[in-house]
């Protein structure tokens, strides 16, 4: 007798991560990219959104939802869809979207208090090259500052991901990355963040933490 395949919301439970295939039809997911690009005219050079942090091998262009309105809007439209699967009520905090470039990664790390449940989206590539999000299954108490290049001896699970496809996963209590460098020219992604309003991060309702810190450094 064969054991019953765990529904989305079983495996987000037990592994932290939980692929979501297809969680948008493709020719959405490559219009939403299309948009972005050509209402913040992103095919030429745009200083004011490249950045490169610790997590990246490359400079990569990031646009974050507080910046470009429609992002927000996007986050909070999707938000019925991302409850039905965790099973419980979620508030927004905040949304961004990333290019990679080819060969980039994205190193080993944890998220902060606002990524208690975050979704991450292929919208498009360049080369229909799918390119894996790994999830560690190992539950860490909180969001740890370690960036490493792999997981060491602990387990985790890789999802290969084309424009559409999607996996949800528990940003602050589980480690993930891009192991294996982008094969793609380019690849274009958006990261979309919840919180319980009933849990431990509930203070983080729409980013307010992170906003009125930015406010504060202006």
């Amino acid at each position: 007798m064969t054991s019953a395949v765990p529904t989305v919301g079983e495996a987000y439970e037990r592994d932290g991560y939980a692929p979501l295939p297809a969680f948008l039809p493709r020719p959405l997911a490559e219009a939403l990219y299309g948009r972005i690009v050509a209402e913040l005219d992103l095919q030429r050079p745009r200083q004011q959104f490249v950045a490169q942090g610790n997590l990246l091998t490359k400079p990569a262009i990031e646009v974050y939802s507080h910046i470009y309105p429609p992002l927000a809007g996007f986050l909070w439209g999707m938000t019925p869809a991302i409850e039905g699967h965790v099973g419980k009520r979620l508030i927004p905090t905040y949304a961004y979207f990333r290019i990679y470039q080819q060969g980039d990664l994205c190193k080993v790390h944890s998220d902060r208090h606002a990524c208690e449940h975050s979704l991450s989206l292929t919208l498009a590539v360049s080369d229909d090259r799918p390119w894996a999000l790994s999830v560690e299954t190992r539950r860490l108490d909180g969001p740890t500052a370690a960036v490493d290049p792999d997981f060491g001896e602990e387990p985790f699970g890789t999802v290969p991901m084309m424009p559409g496809d999607a996996v949800l996963y528990q940003g602050v209590h589980h480690r993930h990355a891009r192991l294996d460098p982008n094969p793609n020219r380019w690849s274009a992604h958006a990261f979309l963040h919840w919180i319980d309003p009933e849990g431990p991060y509930r203070d983080q309702a729409f980013d307010r933490p992170a906003l009125a810190a930015a406010g504060r450094a202006a």
